[in-house]
């Protein structure tokens, strides 16, 4: 059997996000994951120092994570404030968290400035989406981690399978 998966948790039904929601996520596949528990729940926002809830933030200038942990765009909160130092430790934590529960795949909430990892919004606060990645999903990547969508619980069920079918 494939490792453990870390999982946002507000995947899970926790009300981390920035507003206090949740956004749980009904699959089957990922009800299962939780009964043989192979999910690792984690909020890496929580982790980098922030509080729920919180001021929305967006990368800026319709950049992505990747360019926040290469230093050249920053997180931000609507009012301007710099929140990138936060960001980038939760990702540090979202690494470290993930190698000590052996995850080699991570299942997260697309959109996210943290976690996104097909899409972020462009940082003018007015909701218009771009491709892009957060600074979690950026970070992990970075580190050898599989990222998944909310969105691609499929494809991540048939990587695991692969992986599965593949003898040791």
């Amino acid at each position: 059997m494939a490792g453990k998966i870390l999982i946002s948790a507000c995947l899970m039904g926790l009300p981390v996000r920035y507003d206090g929601s949740a956004k749980p996520l009904l699959h089957e596949a990922v009800s299962r994951w939780r009964e043989e528990g192979r999910l690792v729940t984690f909020c890496p926002e929580l982790a980098g120092g922030f509080s729920i809830p919180r001021p929305a933030a967006e990368i800026e200038r319709a950049m992505d994570g990747g360019d926040v942990l290469d230093g050249s765009a920053r997180v931000i909160e609507a009012s301007g404030r710099d929140v990138s130092d936060g960001f980038v430790e939760g990702a540090r934590h979202a690494l470290e968290i993930a190698r000590e529960n052996g995850c080699r795949h991570a299942l997260l909430i697309d959109g996210s400035p943290s976690c996104g990892s097909g899409f972020v919004y462009d940082g003018s606060f007015s909701g218009k989406r771009q491709a892009g990645e957060g600074v979690t999903s950026a970070y992990l990547r970075r580190h050898s981690i599989s990222v998944f969508a909310h969105t691609e619980v499929e494809r991540l069920v048939a990587e695991l399978a692969a992986e599965d079918a593949i003898p040791s």
